[in-house]
């Protein structure tokens, strides 16, 4: 810690077991980056939560309510220069818009299915203190586009796609799982808590999880058009999987000593290790295209969403945590 600085992180792991929308790699994920944020990037373990669903390594599962107290209590307690992280491994999904600007907005699926939207990302970094810096790493589909109105640097408006190229994968072991669950699935899910046949998304949530729901379903469009209206410039920084409209690959274990993992967790991680030096966002999400490319992951483009300021400036402020060694 330089200065009093903080550096405080939630790790979110969701591999949904025993259900049919299990998942592998999403733990692996967030405790393979619980090291490398202690070991490079100079994080206080005591300052990293767990949040993981296999119980076990973890002090809560990783619930809607959970996972949004866990961020808010790091961000009601940074002051400038603080440097706050998120990573989330687990699906994502796409929802009917309720906002004029959007045709559809995306969330994340905590392990009770509470959704994270985007609207509530976009409160909580609106809740910044000026100076400091909050980073959300999302290994999920539907993951471009996560903070609402964060500005698009790396994406399907800025970049050309690279090539597709064939997954190169032993034919004995699964196939990779796309970290994927279909709205309506998530609808019947919580049609079948609350017997609400017919009912909407947001009816079933509200009804369930109460003041705990996404915002998005609390609060009238037009309320949400004046608390989330035009870009401002902020310390938002957000490093998706993948685009908007693609999914994240949940990849199966290679080799005798391999574990199961996120596509792009297994990208970002690959990059830290070849790189030394101090790296921006921006490098980040252009050499973990690089990485996903040379491993033949198909139809799926990380992207980087912040101010201009901090797509150039390094991730995780990696020269501060190096200075403080």
């Amino acid at each position: 810690m330089e200065n009093g600085k903080k550096r405080m992180a939630v790790l979110v792991g969701c591999n949904y077991p025993n259900t049919k929308y299990e998942l592998h790699g999403c733990i692996n994920d967030v405790v393979s980056m619980q090291k490398d944020l202690v070991d490079r990037f100079g994080f206080d373990p005591k300052s990293i939560e767990l949040l993981v669903d296999d119980g076990s390594g973890s002090k809560a599962l990783p619930t809607g309510v959970n996972i949004k107290m866990a961020l808010k209590k790091i961000i009601d307690g940074a002051k400038a220069g603080d440097v706050l992280f998120f990573h989330y491994s687990g699906h994502g999904t796409l929802l009917p818009s309720k906002h004029h600007l959007k045709q559809q907005e995306e969330a994340i699926v905590p392990c009770d299915f509470n959704l994270i939207t985007d609207v509530d990302f976009r409160q909580l970094v609106n809740g910044l203190p000026k100076g400091a810096s909050f980073t959300i790493l999302s290994d999920s589909c539907h993951s471009g586009g996560l903070i609402d109105k964060e500005k698009e640097q790396i994406g399907p408006n800025s970049l050309t796609p690279t090539t597709k190229h064939a997954h190169n994968l032993d034919l004995n072991i699964s196939q990779p799982k796309p970290k994927k669950i279909q709205v309506e699935s998530i609808t019947d899910h919580l049609a079948s808590l609350t017997n609400m046949v017919g009912s909407e998304i947001g009816t079933h949530l509200t009804t369930l999880f109460g003041d705990g729901a996404s915002l998005m379903f609390r609060l009238p469009e037009l309320d949400l058009d004046e608390q989330f209206g035009p870009h401002r410039p902020d310390s938002g920084i957000l490093l998706s999987g993948c685009q908007t409209n693609e999914t994240s690959a949940d990849m199966p274990p290679v080799g005798s000593n391999g574990k199961a993992h996120g596509a792009f967790s297994y990208a970002v991680q690959s990059v830290f290790k070849a790189q030394q030096d101090p790296i921006s966002n921006k490098d980040v999400v252009m050499l973990a295209r690089e990485v996903l490319e040379k491993e033949g992951v198909e139809g799926q483009h990380p992207c980087l969403y912040c101010s201009d300021e901090n797509a150039n400036a390094h991730f995780l402020m990696w020269d501060a945590a190096q200075s403080n060694k």
